[in-house]
């Protein structure tokens, strides 16, 4: 999952939060350099990933991605999925897409100190450039991909596929839809699952 499924699977804690949002930059043990709240939101976005990546819906959803891009059949997959959330945000939430996310910015600024360096400057961009308000137009998917290609092309020295995979989302959104609206409730009740065990 992205960003915005893994922010609105965090609840209403800062802390959780902010360790759901670090959980792609923390890799290895997590040490005692994290506050308790933010190494639980670590852990539960790894349970997430985990869950999500062994998911036959999503194994099927990343089927559908062309054998040109099938390598980033995942990115693919989870910025489709927070696009879909996005705009059906009120099957899943109480509260306003809006409004959630301006409690989640004001959440992890509020909380920016407890992040390493790196994840904190991606922070400053995602709000200002409103990344989680983004998912809910196809372009704004599409902006996110071309941005992770540019890190791809950076990291390794070439060009990649990534650039215009929405396209990918546009051609086959019906199934992704039907994928994510099959999986999301079985994610929310495992994340449910999981943290109702770790407080017994």
């Amino acid at each position: 999952m992205n960003y915005l499924a893994h922010m609105y699977l965090a609840g209403d804690s800062g802390e959780l939060v902010v360790g759901n949002m670090l959980g792609d930059f923390v890799k290895g043990r997590i040490g005692d350099e994290f506050p308790p709240g933010v190494a639980e939101g670590i852990r539960i976005h790894r349970k997430i990933d985990a869950f999500t990546d062994s998911h036959e819906r999503v194994i099927s959803s990343k089927r559908l991605v062309s054998r040109e891009r099938r390598k980033f059949s995942g990115i693919i997959v989870d910025l489709a999925f927070d696009h879909v959330l996005a705009l059906n945000w009120g099957d899943y939430s109480e509260l306003p897409l809006g409004d959630f996310i301006q409690r989640t910015y004001g959440l992890l600024a509020a909380n920016a100190g407890l992040m390493p360096p790196r994840p904190r400057e991606i922070l400053r961009f995602m709000i200002e450039e409103d990344w989680l308000g983004s998912y809910r137009e196809l372009e704004g998917i599409g902006r996110a991909l071309d941005r992770i290609a540019v890190r791809v092309e950076r990291r390794f020295g070439r060009k990649n596929s990534l650039p215009g995979a929405a396209e990918e989302v546009a051609r086959n959104y019906g199934a992704l839809e039907e994928n994510f609206r099959a999986f999301f409730p079985e994610l929310i009740s495992f994340v449910g699952d999981y943290r109702k065990g770790t407080a017994n």
